[in-house]
């Protein structure tokens, strides 16, 4: 029984440690585009990640984000030196995670 039960406790703190893990990233995400993305793009946190779905948030990321720079430096100009930068590179995947963890079907809202 005494094992059952240390199998279970270390079970959920394994669990509550790799979810803080993934809000981690998407909160680092969300502090990068309300950094470098939000005064060239014109919109908070919550009207940019709604622009697609899930689905659609992870083809435009794909690869090395080739699609999401395509089609965000020809809708927004002003984001082209950062989308083409080497800080966009380096800070790529959290975006990513802010896109698809607040994205139009995730039901889930910045507060930005």
């Amino acid at each position: 029984m005494k094992k059952v039960m240390s199998f279970i406790a270390s079970t959920l703190m394994v669990v509550g440690l790799l979810s803080t893990s993934a809000l981690a990233d998407a909160a680092k995400g969300q502090k990068y585009y309300l950094k470098y993305m939000k005064k060239d793009s014109g919109l908070n946190g919550a009207k940019f990640a709604v622009e697609h779905t899930q689905a659609e948030w992870k083809v435009l990321f794909d690869g090395k984000a080739e699609k999401f720079v395509a089609e965000y430096s020809k809708k927004y100009p002003g984001l082209e030196g950062f989308l083409k930068g080497d800080k966009f590179e380096k800070f790529m995947p959290d975006i990513r995670d802010f896109c698809v963890e607040f994205a139009s079907d995730s039901g889930n809202v910045p507060a930005c």
